[in-house]
């Protein structure tokens, strides 16, 4: 019998959000098979069929902030990786495309988390380019640090008019 991996291809829409003071929102979350091992990530996740990853972004940044952006707005992808990890027991190849968005809302909520991610969510934090560099936490992108740093050199000021608040029932 063979203990290779099955792995499952998967596409993903991701969002760095920066504030006013130029701070980008990471969620900290776990594996649920290594508890023990957390990281720190942008929102975003998987695209569903018929969906594009830019829609993806602006689903679920909705779903895991409240805030609500137009796809159009996100604008053109900034980043993007190819990553192998695996998740509860599941072993992905994923392609993540990462959209920028400026906000100037500083409260998030997160009651749009489906059941898997309310169990391994720990919290979440607006992070600077300098304290990601600085920290030993793992985060993803690895290069976020780094990508920040120049998103807040050439990114607008203004936050897109188009992305607000929203409350979830």
């Amino acid at each position: 019998m063979s203990d290779a991996k099955v792995w499952k291809n998967r596409i993903a829409g991701r969002v760095i959000l920066l504030n006013d003071e130029d701070r980008v929102l990471l969620f900290e979350g776990f594996d649920p098979a290594e508890p023990d091992a957390p990281w720190w990530f942008t929102p975003g996740g998987g695209v569903e069929p018929d969906e594009t990853p830019r829609e993806a972004a602006a689903r679920e940044l909705f779903e895991e902030t409240g805030l609500t952006v137009a796809p159009d707005d996100l604008g053109e992808q900034v980043y993007q990786d190819y990553v192998e990890f695996s998740f509860d027991g599941v072993a992905l190849h994923q392609h993540n495309h990462f959209f920028a968005l400026r906000t100037s809302a500083s409260d998030i909520t997160t009651t749009g988390f489906d059941e898997m991610e309310q169990r391994t969510h720990l919290g979440h934090r607006w992070w600077s380019a300098d304290e990601l560099a600085a920290s030993s936490v793992t985060y993803f992108p690895e290069e976020l640090a780094e990508l920040l740093g120049r998103l807040v050199d050439t990114q607008q000021t203004e936050p897109a008019e188009s992305v607000e608040r929203a409350e979830f029932a």
